[in-house]
């Protein structure tokens, strides 16, 4: 939806277990379509999808049957979408995912085919006055030890087609890359210094670095940025002075804890579970980062700690827990003051199959509670 004159809002639907296009669409067309009808009555209602690299296949498959189908379905039920999730390849629900949501990573050709199909498909389905954007990951993880030089390549390749499509299309179409904790790169500092080198790269090769600088950029989830203990208006301010674009605009809350209460000590394993990776991050000099939740023994000199579980943005955790929501508010706040930053906005809570009881809802009703929550904002 365009809840104001410089931005679009949707939902990511990633929450929806589905790896085929034939799941996929049962999906949009059963829980997607009860969400757009409790949040936006009348007005054109966007979708932030998400397609795994079989269903992107299926969806242009069949001499673009497929997508023909669901651009039509689009028409009809007063939908569009404006941009695509592409950082989980493969099955994301119901099995463990954990460091294989990063698999394959930009060091291979298989995220290139997977992320440029996704090209074809949201040149396709964006409207002109939006554009189109896909998210994916930082390039890799950082325990791989990807070569850079190989994601280089394929990001760059990347860029020339999403280019090819834009011109295409003439629609302006961009690549988001999202630093997440644990990833190639996760902080400012470290986005700023990958970006750097990847222009000195082209630079070195004499490549073209005005596809790159147009069509890729970063994809800033509000969780993420706020685990690595980061301000946001200074971190979006130092990624876009210097260039980047950013692409898209992640809406999403993290825990935080007291790692010296006992109480949060215990209260924080209800939410170790096998599914998802939970990165903790803890507020020490320098901040100290543990690969996943159980891993995170308590010992520690920290008065802070924050884990990459994503909780609802309406709702805080029970107490001792707190939530990094003021991060999420700083990033809406920042979009008032300079509104055309990013005008691709995603709420994106994925893990609310995997929630402890208290904080589950029908899912329909946690998904509209977010809006009720991002709307006053904007």
């Amino acid at each position: 939806m365009k809840p104001n004159a410089h931005h679009d809002l949707a939902y990511c639907t990633n929450v929806h277990p589905a790896e085929s296009w034939e799941e996929t669409f049962a999906v949009l067309k059963t829980d997607v379509l009860a969400v757009r009808d409790r949040v936006c009555l009348g007005a054109p209602f966007a979708i932030g999808l998400r397609l795994s690299a079989r269903a992107a296949e299926e969806l242009i498959g069949t001499d673009g049957v497929n997508l023909r189908l669901f651009k039509a379905w689009l028409f009809e039920e007063n939908c569009y979408v404006f941009t695509i999730n592409g950082f989980p390849y493969g099955a994301f629900h119901g099995e463990r995912v954990k460091e294989k949501v990063y698999q394959p990573d930009w060091a291979s050709e298989e995220r290139l085919r997977y992320t440029n199909n996704l090209f074809i498909i949201i040149a396709e389905l964006c409207p002109e006055d939006s554009g189109g954007s896909v998210s994916t990951l930082p390039g890799s993880f950082k325990e791989f030890r990807a070569d850079e030089n190989l994601i280089f390549a394929n990001l760059y390749a990347c860029s020339r087609f999403i280019e090819t499509m834009g011109a295409e299309s003439g629609k302006d179409l961009h690549l988001g890359l999202e630093p997440e904790p644990l990833g190639h790169f996760e902080n400012t500092a470290e986005t700023l210094a990958f970006f750097e080198r990847f222009l000195k790269w082209c630079e070195a090769r004499e490549l073209r670095t005005d596809c790159v600088t147009r069509h890729i950029g970063v994809n800033y989830d509000t969780c993420h940025f706020a685990l690595e203990f980061e301000d946001c208006h200074a971190s979006l301010k130092a990624l876009t002075e210097a260039g980047l674009r950013i692409s898209k605009i992640h809406l999403s809350n993290a825990l935080s804890f007291d790692p010296q209460n006992a109480e949060a000590l215990e209260a924080i394993r209800q939410f170790d579970e096998p599914t998802y990776l939970h990165q903790v991050i803890l507020n020490t000099e320098p901040l100290t980062r543990f690969k996943d939740l159980p891993d995170f023994d308590g010992e520690t000199p920290a008065s802070e700690g924050r884990i990459h579980f994503h909780v609802p943005l309406y709702s805080e955790p029970l107490a001792p827990l707190g939530s990094t929501l003021d991060h999420a508010e700083a990033a809406l706040s920042f979009l008032k003051e300079f509104p055309e930053t990013c005008p691709h906005l995603e709420i994106e809570t994925y893990t609310w199959g995997v929630l402890p009881p208290h904080l589950q809802q029908p899912l329909t009703d946690q998904i509209a509670a977010e809006y009720g929550w991002v709307l006053p904002q904007l």
